[in-house]
This record gives structure tokens, sequence and C-alpha cells, in this order.
């Protein structure tokens, strides 16, 4: 598996606060629906800002979810505000390293990621990082609604799974309704569809 660019912040010219690296065989998940994951808190353990591979930690509970997106034909989507980025803690370099780490260890189960996108923007960030509610930046849409764009997904039956409660709102604005979280009874007021991640693989593979 591999994946290729479409806008990586390190080139000139190209947008500074998005990360998004595509699957080269994009074609074959026209019109399917996807897996949406966060990043910290669900692909790995949440430690702050994690700026090495060596602060990454697998979280080996969202690895058969990932085997079974993959088995049905539905791209794996990441979607992660990176603010630590626009605050300092770490560079793009430093998220590269620890995406392919996370490659690494994913494909030691077999598994694979289809498609990361991150938005480093930050209102309170250094320039020329320091935009608030941007469009690309959770509770907003944008990574989803460009995910949609590239991969030409099916929103509806579509899944996300998350640890706050921007990733549930981004999702919904979406038009994805069906929201999993390890906590979900934590967001019960805020977001009457969460389910239990507990339910997510029957969900994938019923």
């Amino acid at each position: 598996m591999s994946r290729r660019f479409v806008n990586d912040p390190r080139r000139p010219g190209n947008d500074p606060g998005l990360w998004i690296e595509i699957a080269e065989d994009i074609g074959r998940f026209a019109g399917r629906p996807a897996l949406f994951l966060d990043r910290d808190g669900v692909i790995n353990e949440d430690t702050g800002y994690p700026s090495r591979p060596e602060h990454v930690c697998l979280l080996e509970g969202i690895v058969e979810p990932i085997r079974r997106a993959n088995a049905a034909g539905w791209p794996v989507v990441v979607v992660t505000n990176q603010s630590g980025v626009a605050q300092g803690f770490f560079t793009w370099d430093d998220f590269a390293d620890i995406t392919a780490h996370i490659d690494n260890e994913l494909a030691a189960h077999d598994v694979r990621l289809d498609l990361v996108l991150a938005c480093a923007y930050y209102g309170n960030g250094q320039p020329p990082l320091d935009i608030a509610d941007h469009a690309m930046r959770k509770p907003n849409p944008g990574m989803f609604l460009e995910a949609k764009r590239l991969f030409d997904i099916d929103m509806g039956p579509s899944a996300m799974v998350g640890d706050r409660v921007s990733d549930f709102q981004a999702a919904v604005a979406a038009g994805i309704k069906a929201a999993f979280a390890e906590n979900h009874m934590q967001f019960a007021m805020s977001h009457t569809e969460l389910r239990p991640f507990a339910d997510l693989c029957d969900y994938l593979a019923p």
C-alpha cells in the first residue's frame, strides 16, 4: 500500500496548514461509505502533543474495525486536528515520522489507512497558521467534505470514531449518521446518535 500527497504542507506553494495524503488505488472506493477516525485517543493513546514516534502507542482495539473496513472495501480516513504544529510543539516533519510509525504498526497487523487529513490551523497559533475557526478544523466539516470529494464517499452510511464533541459535530455536519466512542455515555447529552465503540465491528460487518 502506498499513498501520495494531494497537499504536502512542507512544499512551497502548497497550503501550509493542511496535510492531505491519499491512497494510490483511490478509484476502487468510488461511491463507497468510509470509516472516519480521529487520531489521538482513537488510533493511538492521547499523550498530549506527541512529537516523536516513540511517544506513540497504538490502541489495539482499533485494529479489528480497520480490518473490517478494509475487507468491506470502505476507505479508512484519518481526520485529525494538529494545532501542535501551529503552536510550535512539533513540525510537519515530526508529524510525517509519526504517521509513518502508525502505518508500520498497522501494517504489522495487515491493515491500512487510505487517506490522512490533518489541519494545523489554530486561532492562537503562530503565523501563518493563526486562523480561528478554519473550515478544515473540527468541529467544522471541511476535512470530511474534502474526503468525500476525493473518494466520492457515500456519507450517509459512513461511520465516525472520535473522543471529543468536536469530532461528532464535524461528522454530523458532513452528513454522517453513525458515530462511535469508547466513552459514549459522556456525550449522551450532546450527541443523541452516539453509539458504543463495542458495536462498531458489527456495524461494519453485520
